[in-house]
């Protein structure tokens, strides 16, 4: 249970006992921690249903907590809010049960819901670059977040690999394997199709001859055309495996390696329902449906199943994709990691989804929008040379960066933990850099901010988590063991501090799970990384001569330990031995 729920449980008994309706015992953080640890507005909002003077009520209240086990301050303050802070005993008897719960009590559900996040979205073919970045991190930390609170949750890469860019490879080939003399194109390798698709995209822009030969290709494809099938699987084979190496660097993972060709089979039966069913019209040629609905503020264009010449689009494939997560997967929620720029499209499919059937009014589906990733001139990341950069050079560009930090740093660290070090810590300046912004805004990737190792960054969450673990390694050096350590009641206002915001590690994983809110565990982290850092430097851990004094703190130590690597895990990375 969260450490709120408790302290609302036992006000909320006050106000009953008090002659109230429990309902108005709810507490919260006080946002006042200069007069008050935690507040209780509910005399506020009882005043009118009992005709009586908030301040009135309140002291009522605090009359009734008087001599609490819980509570060492319960004071009614006018105009009717209840001022409270918590007994140090109290708050290390709930940290010691956190320490014992392996959710370090983040509420589970009793019925966990089937979930699917839809995020990645590359095209095969093509390497990965830094527009595949927040899609990628942002949709990790989500799927992360909703399993550690209890749910099956699946991540979906949903490839493109079905459209035109097919085609257009498939067409360069045959035209190189002409001028070449042969008469097969030889399949390519992954790093020949790197270069294969831009010189095909470019040439499709200035040959209208080539580009119908793609279309036509890309037709042929998709209607089962043998030795196009034969192409596109080796293609597939090898940008697959391509994929899921670049992904590994990044820790990220896909539990469905499908993309719109397995969508493709649905299409057909789809549209012929929705046209025998009445959902689907022509207009102007094309195959549409209409999503309007009353009281848009402004006006939602229909949702076009096919173009006028028959050829489906992303609408249909996504439509389509749904169609086969219902029937394969029957999720409670799914949720679309995407650029926000595409809230449109999504808003047509979703309303289509539901209007036609494919999805269940009780299943819900989520737009999460994500801002773009900018470099310091407000626009969008490019390399020094006014290119995409490809997202292994922005990791490797950074790792080489934290490699020399270690260098400088870590004499006492081998070749291969400053490696490891240096991996991880880049990992974390990347990942932390951009989770700790709201996922929908736009945001600077200031790589001279994000490798630093104060302030608001990966590498100080990590280098905290790093002290910690130095502080406990040499205590068990010392002789000293780790186990059957209890927390102590606080005695120090720094400590304290510490362990309230532990405390509070429950709320926060549940509040960033319903919202899809990675940055309020950044915010969390980083505030107890200052707590700790603070209490750190208050108190001599190793040095202090009480030794149960000592065990309590290095209990609280643990604590934080696990509460931050769980943390960082869920963002997606994780902290070296060293630094």
């Amino acid at each position: 249970m969260k450490l709120l729920d408790v302290l609302t449980e036992e006000v909320a008994s006050a106000f009953e006992a008090a002659g109230y309706d429990p309902k108005y015992g709810k507490v919260s953080l006080s946002n006042r921690p200069d007069l008050c640890e935690y507040q209780c507005n509910g005399a506020m909002a009882a005043a009118k249903e009992y005709h009586s003077a908030p301040i009135q009520i309140a002291e009522k209240v605090s009359e009734k907590l008087a001599g609490s086990a819980t509570f060492e301050k319960a004071e009614a303050v006018k105009p009717g809010f209840l001022n409270l802070n918590i007994r140090g005993e109290k708050l290390a008897e709930y940290l010691r049960d956190m320490a014992e719960d392996p959710k370090y009590s983040a509420p589970q559900p009793e019925k966990p819901k089937s979930i699917i996040v839809d995020y990645g979205g590359p095209n095969v073919a093509k390497p990965l670059h830094i527009g595949h970045l927040r899609a990628a991190i942002i949709g990790e930390s989500i799927k992360r977040i909703g399993s550690y609170m209890g749910h099956s949750v699946l991540g979906d890469i949903h490839m493109g690999d079905w459209g035109l860019q097919m085609g257009l490879i498939i067409a360069e080939m045959k035209r190189r394997a002409r001028e070449a003399g042969g008469q097969e194109a030889a399949l390519p390798t992954i790093r020949q199709l790197e270069e294969i698709y831009p010189a095909a995209s470019k040439r499709s822009g200035e040959d209208e001859a080539f580009k119908k030969e793609a279309m036509d290709i890309t037709y042929e494809l998709q209607h089962g055309n043998e030795e196009y099938m034969a192409i596109w699987r080796h293609i597939m084979k090898i940008s697959v495996a391509d994929l899921k190496q670049n992904y590994d660097r990044l820790n990220v993972s896909f539990e469905i390696w499908k993309g719109e060709s397995d969508a493709d089979p649905y299409i057909a039966d789809m549209v012929e329902r929705m046209k025998k069913e009445g959902y689907a019209y022509e207009s102007k040629g094309a195959l549409v449906v209409d999503v309007s609905e009353e009281g848009d503020a402004k006006e939602i264009p229909p949702c076009m199943l096919l173009k006028s010449d028959g050829a489906a689009l992303y609408t249909t494939t996504d439509l389509a994709t749904l169609v086969q997560r219902m029937e394969d997967y029957r999720p409670d929620l799914v949720i679309y990691v995407v650029d926000k720029r595409q809230e449109l499209h999504f808003k047509q499919v979703f309303r289509c989804a539901k209007k036609t059937g494919i999805v269940p009014e009780e299943v819900k589906l989520t737009f999460l929008g994500f801002g773009t990733m900018n470099g310091s001139d407000g626009k969008p990341f490019k390399t020094r040379s006014g290119g995409v950069m490809r997202l292994e050079s922005l990791l490797e560009e950074v790792y080489e960066r934290m490699l020399l930090r270690m260098e400088e740093n870590g004499n006492e660290m081998t070749e291969e933990e400053r490696e490891d070090a240096a991996k991880k810590v880049a990992l974390a300046a990347i990942k932390y850099g951009d989770l700790s912004n709201q996922a929908s805004k736009d945001y600077v990737f200031d790589v001279d901010k994000f490798t630093s190792f104060e302030g608001n960054t990966g590498p100080y969450i990590l280098y905290t988590i790093v002290r910690i673990k130095s502080i406990l390694r040499k205590y068990e050096e010392s002789g000293g063991s780790l186990d059957a350590l209890s927390i102590r009641c606080p005695e120090g206002a720094s400590e304290k501090e510490l362990a309230m915001l532990l405390a509070g590690f429950g709320g926060v994983m549940e509040n960033a799970f319903e919202e899809s809110a990675p940055h309020k565990i950044c915010a969390f982290i980083y505030e107890v990384s200052n707590a700790f850092n603070h209490f750190y430097h208050e108190v001599k851990i190793l040095s202090e001569e009480d030794e149960e004094k000592k065990k309590g703190w290095l209990a609280l130590l643990l604590l934080t330990k696990g509460i931050l690597e769980d943390s960082i895990h869920v963002l997606g990375f994780e902290a070296p031995e060293k630094m």
